[in-house]
């Protein structure tokens, strides 16, 4: 049990390193959404869609490679950071040079034709993220998560700041969104002083034996890493290209991405939990991978996550009532599909738990096999869904997919590194938090306050079951 309360105590403070920042951040939506038009927030958010995409082929899955080979018995850590560190500087280099000489055809697909500045200050902003995202990585080898937290503190207070005297000082409406792109360039530009040190001391290395074995580990971990993050940005993408004209009458796709953009943006909640997780579980894993109770390590870490997850879905989704006044009331129409886009970030970090095995075992091609599988339903159910149902049809395409990768990947792990996963219990839970919901959906209480109290009785209630079956399992001991 000591090693679950050291991942706790891990996760916790990259919480504050990545929740925290995320969450404050999230409330600047209160501002964009009562400044920005529905159009113009589309249009950031499409481009944001986009960064997304990018900033995984610019990482090229290498953070999840330094972590393995930093670790191996025998291992030069110093000499794994800098080939890393060189790859990706290098690549992230050619290819932001390579967005800034074609900034004004960009320019134009993305509807901001006379603003090309606005692409070459995303193309730096991405440059900046993956130059220091290695550095970032060592830091959680290190357990340094506390600096790590304070950097990204940092970085967010600077990035509110600036949003606010842009937005309520300066503001002009013909620079629009480039406040926005303005204020994360200048907040980033922070990492470079703060990695100074770390970059400055960094030689370039390359040593083709390593190397050629760290790329074949890492290619099949990037387009893994594109796959989540078509499935989390590829409805938003979409949406412009598949809604049929006049879906929303009177609306462009424009308009109903940035509805829909807004309302993911409560989605986001769940997003950055499974990002904390993440950064703290992925060196938990591999550090414990020689203990011979692991499986039963990694099923406990499962159901726990689960656990406070589900408990995420229902205190967020049951309070929209009242969370919805974050954003502004223009935006509102879109809250519908809040929780089923939470639901499908649960799935991937459950699936991101699961894939474990293959890192584990070098095996990391199945996750190219996942990956193309994943692709083909978000794709595929996006084509048919959108025309259909608009965005309420993209987001039930995120869950399926994020659902259908999650359990295609413990098929294959059974076979090749068992492990004792809780999944019946866990779904058990998932069904009551559902059931929840939707018992609160039905029940109208017309005074915030006793509704908010009546929310809070369900949340209560919630608890009060999970520790009735789990008090026992939680004591039981795996170390």
């Amino acid at each position: 049990m000591n090693k679950l309360k050291a991942l706790a105590g891990q996760t916790l403070l990259y919480g504050l390193g990545s929740i925290l920042p995320r969450t404050l951040n999230f409330f600047l939506i209160m501002l964009h959404t009562r400044i920005f038009l529905q159009k113009d927030y589309g249009i950031y958010i499409n481009l944001y869609a986009w960064v997304g995409f990018l900033i995984v082929v610019y990482l090229f899955g290498m953070e999840t490679t330094y972590f393995n080979y930093a670790t191996k018995e025998g291992a030069n850590e110093q000499k794994v950071f800098r080939i890393t560190q060189t790859f990706v500087l290098a690549i992230s280099f050619i290819i932001s040079v390579t967005i800034a000489l074609f900034a004004g055809p960009l320019a134009q697909y993305f509807n901001v034709p006379n603003h090309p500045e606005f692409i070459v200050w995303l193309a730096i902003i991405l440059f900046i993220d993956a130059s220091v995202s290695i550095p970032f990585a060592r830091l959680r080898l290190q357990k340094k998560a506390a600096l790590f937290a304070t950097a990204k503190i940092i970085n967010v207070a600077l990035q509110i700041g600036l949003n606010i005297y842009f937005l309520l000082i300066i503001y002009n409406p013909e620079f629009g969104i480039g406040y926005m792109l303005l204020a994360n360039l200048i907040a980033n530009s922070f990492y470079l002083l703060f990695f100074l040190k770390t970059l400055v001391s960094w030689r370039p290395t390359f040593d083709k034996q390593v190397f050629s074995t760290m790329f074949s580990y890492a290619f099949p971990i990037m387009l893994t890493g594109l796959a989540g993050i078509a499935n989390e940005n590829f409805s938003r993408i979409m949406l412009i290209s598949w809604l049929p004209e006049n879906f929303y009458p009177g609306r462009d796709a424009d308009y109903a991405l940035g509805i829909f953009g807004a309302a993911y943006r409560f989605s986001v909640i769940m997003a950055v939990a499974v990002t904390a997780f993440r950064f703290a579980a992925e060196p938990f894993f591999f550090s414990h991978a020689s203990n011979k109770n692991s499986p039963l390590l990694f099923a406990k870490v499962n159901h726990y996550f689960t656990l406070v997850c589900c408990f995420i879905l229902l205190g967020v989704t049951i309070n929209l009532d009242l969370l919805k006044y974050i954003i502004g009331s223009t935006f509102w129409e879109g809250l519908d599909v809040v929780p089923i886009l939470m639901t499908g970030m649960i799935f991937f970090g459950v699936y991101y738990n699961i894939s474990v095995w293959f890192k584990l075992n070098g095996k990391t091609y199945f996750g190219t096999i996942i990956t193309v599988i994943g692709v083909v339903i978000t794709v595929a159910l996006n084509y048919f869904l959108i025309p259909l149902y608009g965005y309420m049809g993209s987001s039930w395409a995120t869950l399926l997919c994020y659902f259908f990768m999650a359990m295609i990947c413990y098929a294959l792990g059974q076979k090749y590194f068992p492990v004792p996963y809780k999944l019946l219990s866990e779904f058990g839970y998932l069904i009551l938090t559902w059931s929840l919901i939707l018992i609160s959906g039905y029940v109208t209480i017309s005074n915030q306050v006793l509704a908010t109290s009546f929310h809070a009785l369900v949340i209560l209630f919630f608890l009060a079951v999970v520790f009735m079956f789990e008090k026992n399992y939680w004591r039981s001991s795996v170390d």
